[in-house]
């Protein structure tokens, strides 16, 4: 059986990627850059697991379309696909919008879920057990001050993972939506804020123990091996600290 893992480069990504490895899912470890997941299959092969990489963008159709063959190549049916690739820019007021990182996040976080869906559901539904997983965001069902740009990516994630259960009802695939808040990452909220360490860092300031990318790995690597007709829609995931999207406890 095979799982393709969007963004897996770092982050959820790699983590999920680890994850359903060790579940004995051949796992495609797709992203931008090539060294990191090179490096995480070499690691996962060392450690006995299956795993290749495929360099793609998926913002980019003929990158998704070598992708879709890279798995139509393997030995196995294509079972799980986690799209994980996104991320945020910014944090400017929409009177002072950014609009190109506005469309960056529309691009990656919305268009490239939909298309590596459109690329691998055939393969997905040949299986007659397919699983969709969208990774979405808490800034999909709320908003912020500042967060315009990321927060309308996100809930139009969350419309498409909606839309796409409606539209494969009857059909053999799952369409499972997971929505973490604060996760700490080496990399999102520093690309966030354009490599300032210093404001992503506060992000987190005071917060003993935010989520960790391995925390939501196991709320994917759950939700895909649980019994096929076992469909878990919409599962938002947040640490103990984060009581809503504006409500975080911190400890000064």
């Amino acid at each position: 059986m095979i799982a393709v893992v969007t963004g897996a480069s770092s982050g959820i990504g790699a983590a999920t990627a680890r994850a359903l490895a060790a579940e004995g899912l051949h796992v495609v470890a797709a992203a931008r850059r090539a060294d990191r997941i090179e490096a995480l299959v070499k690691e996962l092969t060392a450690a006995g697991r299956a795993a290749s990489a495929v360099e793609v963008d998926v913002t980019d159709d003929t990158r998704v379309a070598a992708l879709a063959e890279h798995v139509a190549g393997l030995p196995g049916q294509l079972r799980v696909l986690v799209n994980n690739a996104g991320g945020a820019l910014g944090a400017d007021p929409v009177e002072r919008a950014d609009l190109a990182g506005w469309q960056w996040m529309y691009e990656v976080n919305v268009l490239g879920t939909v298309r590596v869906t459109k690329a691998l559901l055939p393969a997905l539904e040949a299986s007659g057990a397919g699983t969709i997983v969208v990774v979405g965001s808490t800034a999909g069902h709320g908003v912020y001050e500042g967060g315009g740009g990321y927060t309308s990516a996100k809930h139009a994630e969350v419309a498409v993972a909606g839309t796409l259960r409606l539209e494969l009802n009857g059909r053999p695939v799952r369409v499972v939506e997971i929505d973490p808040g604060m996760v700490r990452t080496d990399e999102f909220a520093l690309t966030r804020f354009g490599g300032d360490a210093e404001k992503a860092a506060a992000v987190y300031r005071g917060v003993a123990e935010p989520l960790l990318a391995e925390d939501v790995a196991e709320c994917v690597r759950w939700a895909v091996t649980l019994p096929h007709h076992v469909n878990i829609d919409q599962l938002v995931v947040r640490p103990l600290a984060q009581a809503a999207q504006h409500k975080v406890h911190r400890v000064e």
